[in-house]
């Protein structure tokens, strides 16, 4: 019943939609890097550590853009800050294009994380705040299900642009969605019950990370941040490099490309599924069984080794995975009150990204001394367990609650 007053109600499934073209854009230029990469490694002949430092950089970004944004997000509203992290992270992307050598793409990259790591926590804050109760958990898990559309995207962009037309053509299409935010100017506004709280805007972020903190929210708070950077590491450290890794399986490139997209086709049907559940047995019940079957997906896929197990274990990884993930970007908005709500999302967003930025790192210093494949994953296998723990443990339930304001 509810699923049907969600898409029947036009401003709501505008907005929807809206939130979600943006937050496809953001999704296509973070997976387009890791195409541009490959082409870049021959053209500029980048070494391993190079390539490594160079995916990183937009992590970083995206640490300091995450908790940036969160806190202007509740000072100047939601709309404004999303408008901005986009062209911020579009900019940076047409310009990218020009760069003439490493350091200056570096530094573009790391412009564009920033707004790319601004704009998930606040657009996933604006379209929890503006749902009713009983529609909230799964509007936003439909949202994180454009990031798929927007990987799929960058996928098909490096098949049949970059070959032909270069890595620069690339980073000019990443431009473009610049254009979309001034549709996004008219077409979205700020939820209500962030306009209702006006005396919000005079807090200090010093205050805003105080009130995280306090007693209130502790538990909440460092719940949500192991369970951010479990998810975050595991994520980068395994999607990252799933093509060197198919590789190192002894793999053709051509044959690697092909089923990661098979692969990261499975993540569509993993959020649809989680975006049932969410509002059916709970956002806990979501993210503890998705999490748990990340981990077991992700020891199956080290061990695996015929091309049926791997196809099989990489699909429920992201399967799982990514049902998960749109379970994370549900409940973190819940969990605070309306007036610290962008800050307390952006913090925990923020503290996920550096597991981001250290994950391929690490994956790559394990390759390079020989760890074998299999005790990476272990590795991944125990990060995830203790994210579901803490969920487990820490977490409480917010399915059918009313948003704190």
């Amino acid at each position: 019943m509810s699923h049907t007053h969600l898409m029947n109600d036009p401003k709501r499934r505008k907005l929807l939609f809206s939130a979600g073209l943006s937050w496809m854009f953001d999704a296509m230029d973070v997976g387009m890097i890791s195409f541009i990469v490959a082409a870049l490694a021959t053209e500029w002949s980048l070494s391993s550590q190079q390539i490594g430092v160079l995916t990183s950089t937009t992590s970083i970004g995206m640490v300091f853009g995450a908790a940036l944004a969160g806190f202007l997000a509740d000072k100047y509203g939601r709309k404004n800050i999303l408008l901005w992290t986009l062209l911020i992270f579009s900019a940076a992307s047409g310009l990218s294009a020009l760069a003439t050598g490493f350091v200056m793409l570096c530094i573009f990259r790391f412009i564009a994380g920033f707004g790319l790591g601004g704009e998930l926590p606040v657009a996933s804050t604006l379209v929890s705040e503006s749902m009713p109760v009983e529609d909230r958990g799964r509007a936003v898990v439909l949202l994180e299900s454009f990031w798929a559309a927007g990987w799929i995207l960058s996928a098909l962009i490096a098949y049949f642009i970059i070959p032909d037309y270069g890595w620069k053509m690339a980073f000019v299409i990443g431009a473009l969605p610049a254009f979309y935010a001034l549709y996004l100017r008219r077409a979205i506004e700020d939820p209500p019950r962030y306009l209702q709280q006006k005396s919000a805007r005079k807090l200090t972020f010093i205050q805003r990370v105080q009130s995280v903190w306090s007693q209130e929210h502790r538990k909440t708070t460092i719940m949500l941040w192991i369970l951010w950077f479990t998810v975050v590491f595991s994520y980068y450290g395994m999607f990252l490099w799933l093509p060197t890794v198919m590789l190192d399986k002894g793999f053709s490139l051509v044959k690697s490309f092909q089923y990661v997209l098979i692969m990261t086709l499975a993540q569509l049907p993993g959020y649809f599924t989680a975006a049932y559940f969410i509002e059916k047995y709970g956002r806990k019940f979501v993210l503890v069984t998705y999490l748990i079957c990340t981990a077991l997906s992700a020891i199956w896929f080290g061990y695996a080794d015929s091309v049926g197990t791997l196809m099989a274990a990489g699909i429920c990884l992201s399967f799982f995975n990514l049902g998960a993930w749109g379970g994370l970007y549900a409940y973190s908005p819940e969990l605070y009150p309306t007036r610290v709500r962008s800050t307390g999302v952006g913090l925990a967003t923020s503290f996920g990204r550096i597991g981001g930025v250290i994950a391929p790192l690490l994956v790559g210093v394990l390759k390079g001394r020989g760890t074998s494949i299999e005790s990476i994953f272990i590795m991944f296998f125990i990060v995830i367990l203790i994210g579901a723990f803490g969920v487990m443990l820490l977490g409480k339930e917010t399915k059918g609650r009313e948003l704190a304001d």
